[in-house]
């Protein structure tokens, strides 16, 4: 009888001869991206809650400490804000809160555009016709004006930024979805279902929905970034969260006022924004080269055959 450990040994040497292995450890900017996800999301579950009180700590003799010395500690590495707070720490429990929001909006907003998209998209007809209106009447406001507007109403906070972000980007998962399952429920394998008695719930359940679902995790990914931006924009525009909770966009904003004799204040929570924004959508776009074997090229680089001597 084989031992737990072997048996774990042959699931990973299966798993890194899959295809889907090669194609990504071919691809050093599906690694780097995934790996700097990776190591964002460590910061923000595992190491942030252990930092919070020494990244809120303020210092007034440390203010807009230079980044870039070793002498205050590790923590002052990348300097300190205008109330001598340690960017860096500031920057982890930051990637918490903007972790958070990503995670939680796009996961709304996909299961509810997901399911009503598939919905609509198989039975079509007035129920189709009902939800795509509802579907045009958010997506002709802009999201960023629908969400100043409500977060200008209620008190902002984490739970009413994700409720926000979360209904606007429902049109787009819905639009997706229902697209690709009118395309689906014409074909062949559905008509069998149909003929052999099965019931609508089974067929979306069964045919359709798996078939449906790959597109759409690979668009959330790509929404991952976008709900980002989206966040640090209403931040930096004061409509976003309020102290003591902090994001990324919530330090630029802090920063822009500094940007003469303080750059780094600003300068970098917006690198980290646009190397996690630019990791998502290089990760994503990995996931539909993945899908599709068209694409793969993008990603993947076949090994040269040598060629046999004459």
């Amino acid at each position: 009888m084989q031992s737990t450990s072997t048996i774990a040994n042959t699931k990973i040497s299966r798993w890194r001869a899959s295809p889907k292995w090669q194609m990504f450890t071919s691809s050093p900017l599906a690694v780097v991206s995934a790996f700097w996800l990776i190591f964002v999301v460590i910061l923000a579950f595992i190491v942030a809650p252990l930092v919070v009180d020494q990244a809120n700590h303020q210092t007034i003799a440390m203010r807009f400490y230079a980044p870039f010395r070793w002498d205050k500690g590790f923590e002052f590495f990348l300097g300190a804000d205008s109330l001598g707070r340690p960017i860096m720490l500031q920057l982890i429990v930051g990637a918490r809160t903007s972790v958070l929001i990503a995670i939680f909006a796009v996961s709304i907003s996909a299961a509810i555009g997901y399911t009503i998209g598939v919905i609509s998209g198989y039975f079509g007809g007035w129920v189709d016709n009902i939800l795509l209106r509802l579907a045009d009447i958010i997506h002709t406001i802009p999201s960023l004006l629908m969400a100043l507007v409500v977060l200008f109403i209620l008190q902002p906070s984490i739970f009413n930024l994700i409720i926000v972000l979360g209904i606007t980007r429902i049109p787009v998962y819905l639009r997706t979805s229902r697209t690709q399952t009118m395309e689906v429920r014409e074909r062949m394998f559905v008509e069998v279902s149909k003929a052999i008695g099965a019931s609508n719930w089974r067929i979306i359940t069964r045919d359709i929905a798996p078939l449906v679902f790959p597109t759409i995790r690979t668009l959330a990914m790509l929404e991952v970034s976008a709900v980002i931006l989206s966040a640090a924009s209403l931040t930096f525009l004061g409509i976003g969260l309020q102290r003591p909770d902090v994001d990324w966009g919530m330090m630029v904003s802090d920063g822009r006022a500094y940007l003469k004799s303080a750059w780094f204040v600003a300068v970098f929570p917006g690198i980290v924004i646009v190397l996690t924004a630019l990791s998502a959508n290089i990760l994503s776009n990995w996931l539909r080269a993945v899908e599709d074997p068209a694409q793969s090229t993008l990603f993947f680089r076949a090994k040269k055959k040598e060629v046999a001597k004459a």
